[in-house]
């Protein structure tokens, strides 16, 4: 595999990572843009816009766009997270450069009124229905309190009120701010000619205009220590979420905290597995490592009969002052690091899997990563630096958030660290 690198005149980056015995081809724009770049007035209108992209451009209709992209039998979709928000297609070599021509065409879209109130709507119901999720509901009320002021407290789907205010114009003026070139990173990966990916990027977007995309509190939070119980009568099971501060996206301890959660919260074979799991207290279990520009997340999360809800959480906190005790075990670690390899070599083996990690890694480091790179890393990971993400990082006072059926519960006992 061999990495290369252009920028254009207006700022936009290129990166690719050529495979010639790969059989397909994926290309992704990256747009540094999400909720957390979005001011209380505007929440949800990155993800909107989202929608709003594949609505049609002065080129092409919706149906077009449709049409087009089935032509070349592409797997295309788009994506919104609370930093990125991402479109991208995989298909065979020969039809990269329809591929390119329309998610460039795309990222200039009308953003027609008849479109936007249309597809407002369309907002609003996903928002209903993630509404009627309980883990979905779980999860925003506990990142809201974890978070606090920050931006990334924010919702990717917004609010009802928020969506429902939100006009055309404010949209307009988000999409001129954000969707710039330096703002912009394209990625490809597979079977393909680098200078002719590097002549299409250059004919269907060095026109596109530059500038400076801010973002702002770049910081490590602490989080709160709030615990929440909102009962919810229709809700038949206990949803908990626990959230604890953990390293950022650039830190280097980024590979230990992710094998820490998978010792910790992994589905199969983890001291959560093992605990709570296996001997039918909880449905399910997990935590899972959540990295973010500035910050980082571990989150805890179960579902579980309600009467058994009080003792899982004893338990999990006995675990949590365990680990901070007595750290990993060296089998634990192994266990741990042999899955988080298998992941990146399974996902490193495609060309999708490799445009999204390349991508994501230029977004946040500014850095190519080979698959060997990711490897060597969390080979790399002892218990001595999950013990350093242990001390830097508590797990012992999260933010706690139960929804379901329960009216009360206990705080577990927080003890201090070694």
């Amino acid at each position: 595999m061999t990495f290369h690198h252009h920028t254009l005149p207006n700022g936009l980056t290129i990166i690719g990572e050529v495979s010639p015995d790969a059989h397909s081809t994926a290309v992704g724009f990256f747009v540094k843009t999400g909720s957390r770049d979005e001011k209380e007035d505007v929440a949800g209108v990155s993800h909107f816009l989202e929608h709003m992209v594949f609505k049609g451009t002065p080129r092409r209709t919706s149906l077009d766009v449709n049409k087009e992209f089935d032509a070349i039998g592409a797997n295309y979709n788009a994506f919104t997270s609370e930093e990125n928000t991402v479109f991208y297609a995989a298909i065979l070599p020969e039809y990269l450069p329809e591929a390119v021509d329309l998610l460039a065409d795309i990222l200039r879209p009308s953003l027609r009124g008849e479109d936007f109130e249309m597809e407002k709507k369309v907002i609003i119901e996903e928002i209903g229905m993630y509404e009627d999720m309980p883990n979905w509901c779980a999860y925003e009320i506990a990142k809201k309190a974890f978070f606090g002021e920050h931006p990334l407290a924010g919702s990717v789907l917004g609010t009802n009120e928020s969506i429902a205010a939100l006009t055309r114009d404010q949209m307009q003026a988000y999409y001129d701010r954000r969707y710039i070139a330096p703002n912009i990173t394209v990625a490809v990966a597979g079977n393909f000619d680098w200078k002719q990916v590097v002549q299409l990027i250059t004919k269907h977007c060095g026109d596109w205009p530059s500038g400076t995309a801010h973002r702002g509190n770049r910081r490590e939070i602490p989080g709160a220590h709030d615990f929440l119980v909102h009962h919810k009568d229709k809700v038949t099971q206990e949803h908990v979420i626990m959230i604890s501060p953990a390293p950022s996206a650039s830190s280097p301890l980024r590979h230990a905290a992710d094998v820490l959660a998978m010792v910790m919260g992994d589905d199969s074979g983890s001291r959560f597995h093992w605990s709570v799991v296996d001997n039918g207290l909880a449905d399910s279990a997990d935590v899972s490592y959540h990295d973010y520009d500035g910050t980082g997340t571990f989150f805890t999360s179960f579902t579980s009969e309600p009467a058994n809800t009080q003792k899982i959480l004893s338990i999990i906190q006995g675990l949590f002052r365990q680990v901070h005790k007595d750290g990993v075990s060296e089998a634990e670690l192994q266990q741990a690091k042999s899955k988080v390899l298998s992941r990146i070599v399974r996902s490193g083996e495609r060309p999708m899997g490799r445009m999204q990690a390349l991508g994501m890694s230029w977004t946040y480091l500014k850095k190519y990563r080979s698959v060997d790179d990711e490897l060597k890393a969390f080979e790399a990971v002892s218990a001595k630096k999950v013990e350093q993400v242990l001390e830097k990082y508590s797990l012992l006072d999260p933010t706690i958030l139960a929804l379901g059926p329960l009216k009360k519960l206990r705080k577990p006992l927080v003890k201090a660290r070694r």
